[in-house]
């Protein structure tokens, strides 16, 4: 029976994955795309929708948009704080094989902040408005794609970032 990766093994391996997802962006077509769907998930996608659920529901809203505006916020503090203590380069720094197709907001790469955003607050946001599914699942999974694709983070950030924002608005449940 094979043990578990080493540190080394897994490394390599989240490695690997990020050099294949990242092909993607060697064709100036899925870079253009990724990139926006990146920039968008960068605050405006959500920003837009908070502002839009106000716009189309009034004051009826605003308990789901303080609720995510909580939720970004305490998810903003958090990531900023586990990518101060882990301090892991992004891909592109490690690799020269890495193509970074995008600018980056910091240097660190662990957690994925923007799949963090989009997992927590969309999970907020369909817990109000189920309705928003068939828009929120797939820009949730598209952001989650960016990342890798455009060499800005492992797959295993990705999937942290998606883990800690699952938890950030589950928790968040207890409170609002």
């Amino acid at each position: 029976m094979r043990l578990p990766l080493n540190r080394d093994e897994w490394l390599a391996l989240d490695q690997h994955w990020t050099l294949r997802c990242n092909r993607a962006s060697r064709h100036h077509v899925w870079r253009g795309f990724f990139a926006c769907i990146s920039r968008l998930g960068d605050g405006i996608f959500w920003y837009g929708l908070m502002i839009g659920l106000v716009l189309i529901n009034g004051q009826s809203a605003l308990p789901a948009v303080t609720h995510m505006a909580g939720v970004g916020l305490i998810g903003l503090l958090l990531y900023k704080w586990l990518k101060r203590l882990t301090s892991r380069p992004r891909p592109f720094m490690r690799s020269d094989a890495i193509f970074r197709a995008y600018d980056v907001l910091d240097e660190y790469s662990f957690p994925s902040g923007h799949t963090l955003h989009a997992f927590s607050l969309s999970m907020v946001a369909l817990s109000y408005f189920p309705a928003l599914a068939g828009l929120l699942v797939p820009f949730t999974v598209l952001v989650a794609a960016s990342r890798p694709i455009l060499g800005l983070h492992y797959p295993s950030d990705v999937v942290a970032g998606a883990a800690i924002g699952a938890s950030l608005a589950g928790l968040s449940f207890a409170f609002f």
